[in-house]
C-alpha cells in the first residue's frame, strides 16, 4: 500500500507539472513533433528511393550477345556459365526469332523489316542483377565468358541511381542524428525551466533524505509523457503529409512517371514508423527529463 501511494504521488507530480507549465509543455511537444516529422519525412524518402532502385534492379537488364557463328544448341550451352557469375539473379535466353519479334515491337515503320530475317539477329541473353552497383564488375565477368562477343549495359544510369540512393541515405542519417540531439537538448532545457522554480523545494527534499531517484522520477515521467504525446501527434501528421504528397501532389505534378515507379503505401510502413516515433519520443523524453534535473541533485 505504501508503495502504491508513493508510486501514485510520483505520477501525480509528473502529470501535474505538465499542466502547471502549459506553454513550456506545448513548446516541448511542438519541437518533438517538428523534429520527428522532419526525421520521418527524410527516412520515408530514403526507404522509397531504396525500394524504387530495388524495383529498377529487377527491370534493369544487361544484354549478352552470343558469337554469331554459334548454333542455337551451342548458344544455350553458355547459360550455366553465365548463371555461375556472382550478382546475376536471373538469365533468359533469347532466340533469333524472338529477337526479331522484339525488334518489330519497338519499331513502328514496317518498311524497315524488308529483307530482315531471324538470321540478321544474334542469340542473346537477357541478364538481371541482384545489385546494380556491381554492374560494371558483372559486365567484365560476362565479357570473359568464351562465346560472348559483346555485353550491353547501362552503366551510367545504374551509377546515377546508386549515387542518388547513397546521397539520400547519407543525408537522412545525418539529419536524423542532428535532429535527435536537438530534440533532446530542447526537451532538457524546457524541463530545466520548469525545475528552476522548484530548485529550493528540491534542495529541501534532498536535505530531509529524499533519494535522487525519488526526486528525479516525476521529471522523467513528465518528459516521457511529453515525448509520447509528441510521437503520437507526429505519427498522425506524418501519415497525413505522406498521403497528401504521394496521392495528390506527386500524381498531379509527376503524372505517369510517379505511377510507373510508384511509392510504398503508408500502411506498409505504419508499424515501423509508429515504433520508431514512439521509441524516439520515449528516449528523448526520458533522457531529456533526466538531464534537466541532474544539476539540481548536487546538494
Amino acid at each position: 500500500m505504501r508503495f502504491m501511494n508513493k508510486f501514485g504521488y510520483l505520477f501525480k507530480e509528473g502529470f501535474s507539472s505538465i499542466g502547471k507549465h502549459g506553454f513550456m509543455s506545448f513548446a516541448s511537444v511542438t519541437i518533438i513533433v517538428a523534429c520527428l516529422i522532419i526525421m520521418g519525412s527524410f527516412s520515408l524518402l530514403a526507404v522509397n528511393v531504396d525500394e524504387m532502385i530495388h524495383k529498377l534492379e529487377t527491370q534493369n537488364q544487361m544484354l549478352a550477345f552470343v558469337n554469331e557463328n554459334y548454333t542455337e544448341s551451342q548458344a544455350k550451352a553458355l547459360q550455366p556459365k553465365i548463371e555461375a557469375i556472382n550478382n546475376i539473379s536471373k538469365v533468359e535466353f533469347i532466340t533469333r526469332e524472338q529477337a526479331m519479334q522484339n525488334f518489330k515491337k519497338t519499331v513502328s515503320n514496317g518498311s524497315l523489316f524488308e529483307g530482315i530475317t531471324p538470321a540478321t539477329f544474334r542469340y542473346r541473353y537477357v541478364i538481371y542483377l541482384d545489385d546494380i552497383a556491381l554492374m560494371k564488375e558483372t559486365k567484365t565477368q560476362l565479357e570473359k565468358v568464351s562465346g560472348i562477343d559483346d555485353v550491353s549495359a547501362q552503366l551510367e544510369i545504374s551509377k546515377g541511381m546508386v549515387t542518388f540512393r547513397n546521397i539520400v541515405g547519407a543525408v537522412s542519417i545525418i539529419l536524423i542524428v542532428i535532429l535527435f540531439i536537438v530534440a533532446i537538448f530542447i526537451m532538457s532545457n524546457t524541463i530545466k525551466l520548469t525545475t528552476f522554480g522548484r530548485r529550493e523545494e528540491i534542495a529541501i527534499m534532498k536535505m530531509v533524505g529524499a533519494t535522487n531517484s525519488f526526486i528525479r522520477t516525476p521529471f522523467v515521467i513528465e518528459g516521457l509523457t511529453l515525448g509520447i504525446l509528441g510521437a503520437a501527434i507526429a505519427f498522425g501528421l506524418q501519415w497525413g503529409i505522406y498521403v497528401l504528397i504521394t496521392e495528390k501532389v506527386m500524381t498531379n505534378i509527376a503524372g505517369n512517371f510517379i505511377s510507373a515507379i510508384s511509392v510504398m503505401p503508408f500502411m506498409d510502413l505504419a508499424l515501423d514508423v509508429g515504433l520508431v516515433f514512439l521509441g524516439v519520443g520515449v528516449v528523448v523524453g526520458a533522457f531529456g527529463g533526466a538531464i534537466a534535473i541532474r544539476n539540481y541533485l548536487k546538494v
